[in-house]
């Protein structure tokens, strides 16, 4: 199955001439920019990460460091999603607003280098979802969806991965921070600022508990905020009394306003009402 799958996303990257992959370097987006890697000549080959505070600074070193694995080039595009106030005001739509600034300033970055496509990660499972209001960005702007148009699921991007030896194969899904933060409740700096530090704060703490995460979420909900792990951690945290309990009292410290608490990991992104 993995040489079908193969076979079918080479073949529509290298159709595409030219190609800046709009990345976030998250497994999706990593494994279009290493099957542009393999089917087109490097210098038509370009990785673009918008870089603004709702991307994590830990994210950014990452996506530096596999762009730099695979000898792709990287450009840093700085871009404003909080310039645009339906993503500030978070309604629900957010993600729309955001792959407007997103994808509209890569698409600008490809024009200016001459790079005929712009394509992004959106695989087949992407368009099975309910609310994904990025996608209609996305087709406003005629992006190319590589994975989704060989169609690859979630499955076979992860199997690919794997065949391909990609170090983020097995990598979390890692949304942006304004994912964390719950509809209805505006997304601003400081917000998103809270976070990141929260998150950094959280991970260190339980790692001098001997407990890594390989989910976690701080999520900030209208009357306080919810830390959520995975199920192995959770069940690691709950079986050390106090320590959850610790968690919650260092994000107070940190600025985290109204009633804490820590959970197993919801998904989807964005965070429910709480």
């Amino acid at each position: 199955m993995t040489a079908g799958i193969e076979d079918r996303l080479l073949r529509g990257v290298r159709e595409l001439g030219s190609v800046v992959v709009a990345f976030s370097g998250g497994v999706d987006s990593a494994l279009v920019l290493a099957a542009a890697v393999r089917a087109l000549p490097g210098e038509r080959v370009l990785a673009a990460i918008a870089d603004s505070p709702s991307l994590a600074r830990a994210e950014l070193a990452a996506a530096r460091e596999f762009a730099a694995g695979i000898g792709a080039e990287l450009a840093e595009v700085p871009v404003a999603e909080l310039a645009s106030p339906g993503y500030r005001a978070n309604a629900g739509d957010r993600c729309y607003f955001c792959k407007q600034t997103v994808l509209g300033a890569i698409g600008a970055l490809a024009s200016r280098r001459g790079f005929a496509h712009v394509a992004t990660g959106t695989h087949a499972d992407d368009h099975r979802a309910l609310h994904r209001p990025g996608l209609r960005a996305a087709r406003e702007l005629h992006v190319a969806e590589p994975l989704a148009d060989a169609g690859l699921g979630k499955h076979d991007v992860r199997a690919l991965a794997a065949a391909w030896s990609l170090s983020v194969s097995d990598k979390p899904s890692t949304p942006c921070l304004a994912s964390r933060i719950q509809v209805g409740v505006p997304v601003s700096l400081r917000r998103l600022g809270l976070v990141e530090r929260a998150e950094i704060a959280v991970g260190a703490r339980l790692a001098e508990a001997g407990i890594r995460p390989r989910d976690l979420r701080v999520r900030l909900l209208g009357r306080g905020f919810r830390v959520e792990v995975d199920t192995p951690s959770h069940e690691a945290v709950e079986a050390r009394p106090g320590l959850a309990a610790a968690v919650v009292a260092e994000l107070a410290g940190l600025g985290l306003a109204g009633t804490g608490e820590l959970s197993v990991y919801r998904a989807p992104a964005l965070a429910p009402p709480g």
